[in-house]
């Protein structure tokens, strides 16, 4: 049930928003052992011009860039996981969207199961009544 908030230096293309709601629908669900189903994706697109980097814009740069964060049950993956998340995640995006900045960034925020749900339910909850 995590939820990835991605932000990407990029103009918005449907097949381009595509990609990358797969690409990370498979990884998470590969490395992090999270249901593709009950995982959500929200993609926001940031001109080039407007992302700088030490006070220059990745359009001067010519460089891309992407931040995201997944928001996981404290607990349920290992620092070996989410290392081996954060690594694939570069280049997963590097081959999504060419040459990247290396001030891009990934961040596997491990958040309480009793402050942390969906549908109404926190995951602590559904840990407390798994037939509910």
């Amino acid at each position: 049930m995590p939820i990835l908030n991605v932000k990407v230096s990029a103009h918005r293309t449907p097949e381009l928003s595509h990609r990358i709601t797969e690409a990370l629908l498979e990884l998470t669900s590969r490395v992090l052992g999270k249901r593709r189903d009950l995982t959500a994706v929200v993609i926001t697109y940031v001109d080039p011009r407007d992302w700088a980097i030490a006070g220059q814009s990745l359009a001067e740069l010519g460089k891309a860039s992407f931040y995201f964060d997944v928001k996981v049950v404290d607990e349920t993956n290992t620092k070996a996981e989410k290392a081996r998340y954060v690594a694939e995640a570069f280049e997963v995006f590097e081959g999504l969207l060419g040459d990247l900045h290396p001030e891009s960034y990934v961040y596997v925020q491990d958040v309480r199961a009793s402050a942390y749900g969906f549908g109404g339910r926190t995951q602590e909850y559904r840990h407390q009544h798994p037939e509910q």
